[in-house]
């Protein structure tokens, strides 16, 4: 019996076989641009080939899913192409728009063969998370060099690029003053009190009566209502940036910690007791083991929000440096692309953190059922 088409690749051969008969831009002058008239009829063509290659054997596994890619990277070199070479895209260059259509669906089953894959960490963690992540930058491109938006709308991926480059002395210290001083410190302080706090409050119940209800008010308080208060207290400096981190990384510690210590159940305590462990026994072998994985899961909380913490609180006062300062210093002198440029930085820097966290995570808790294959 023989295979239905893959009918995402059907389209993708139907749509990049119109793309060669229509324009896919304007030159200068207002003329028509065939792809047929430069090296974009190379990509397109072997994009087609292996469009119905797919789309008429339907192949399975990952050799098709990396094949499936190389399509997507010749055929999306065509577009890019045209942006260098200054050719006005917009509602003009139907062709082109074809041309990502099919890509879009390319790169969908591209991704759903190597998703499907047997397990194996290197393509699901990491190849599958960065096609996606490149092609939505390429998109991002495509959308605004296509219909030329202004720069200080939104600026495209590689204009940005060229501000980092330009500037990266600049943001360096930028990075160091936020992120080293602020965040890493904050996050230190902030969760390890948290956790202590939970250990105080497990040890003493009493304790839970009054710093819980303490605790759930002083995270409810805006951070832009206490940052300024911070402020005035422990000076411009990184010091008082910390502050802020601490009161904002503090509850979430304290609220997960507390529920992992009260995760291991009523039998594994039995047990400690038969074997006449001490409380601190009975909690550095079971209870933390079994209060790891929501100790973590406050940590990845805990990095996402001192960074958050560290640039809100940066707007209302810090020394010449910082990337909240940057923020807004250049929002205020039209400066679109180096404030995107540093929101780059701290994306890069906050999802770095966080996968850090994510393999000690890993590392520590492999025993728990969700690392399990």
């Amino acid at each position: 019996m023989s295979r239905r088409p893959d009918w995402l690749c059907a389209l993708a051969l139907v749509l990049l076989l119109a793309a060669l008969v229509l324009p896919v831009g304007r030159d200068e002058a207002g003329a028509a641009y065939w792809s047929g008239q430069g090296p974009v009829i190379i990509g397109l063509a072997a994009a087609c080939v292996l469009a119905g290659w797919a789309a008429l054997t339907r192949p399975q596994g990952l050799a098709a899913g990396l094949t499936l890619a190389v399509a997507v990277v010749l055929g999306a070199a065509g577009p890019l192409a045209l942006l260098g070479a200054g050719l006005t895209l917009e509602t003009e260059a139907p062709g082109l728009w074809l041309v990502v259509v099919a890509l879009v669906c390319l790169t969908w089953r591209a991704l759903q063969l190597l998703a499907g894959t047997a397990p194996n960490r290197l393509v699901h963690d990491v190849l599958v998370p960065a096609l996606f992540g490149l092609w939505l930058l390429y998109l991002w491109e495509v959308v605004v060099g296509g219909f030329a938006i202004p720069r200080v709308l939104l600026p495209g991926p590689s204009q940005i690029g060229r501000v980092i480059a330009a500037s990266a002395d600049v943001l360096a210290q930028d990075f160091r003053q936020t992120f080293l001083k602020s965040v890493l410190t904050g996050f230190a302080l902030g969760s390890g009190s948290g956790f202590l706090v939970a250990i105080l409050i497990d040890r003493s119940p009493f304790l839970q009566r009054g710093l819980l209800p303490l605790g759930a008010l002083v995270s409810a308080i805006p951070i832009v209502g206490i940052a300024p208060i911070m402020v005035m207290w422990f000076g411009f400096d990184w010091q008082s940036k910390v502050a802020v981190i601490v009161v904002m990384t503090f509850f979430p510690m304290l609220v997960n910690a507390l529920a992992g210590l009260h995760a291991a159940g009523d039998m594994e305590r039995d047990l400690m007791r038969s074997y006449a462990a001490s409380y601190w026994q009975t909690l550095l072998r079971l209870r933390l083991p079994n209060a790891l994985p929501f100790i973590f899961n406050a940590l990845k909380i805990n990095s996402t929000l001192s960074l958050i913490g560290a640039i809100v609180a940066e707007f209302f006062g810090t020394p010449i440096l910082g990337m909240g300062f940057r923020i807004s210093t250049e929002v205020g002198r039209m400066n679109i692309e180096m404030v995107w440029a540093t929101i780059a930085v701290a994306a890069v820097a906050g999802s770095l953190f966080y996968a850090v966290l994510a393999l000690g995570e890993r590392a520590l808790t492999f025993w728990h059922p969700s690392y399990r294959q």
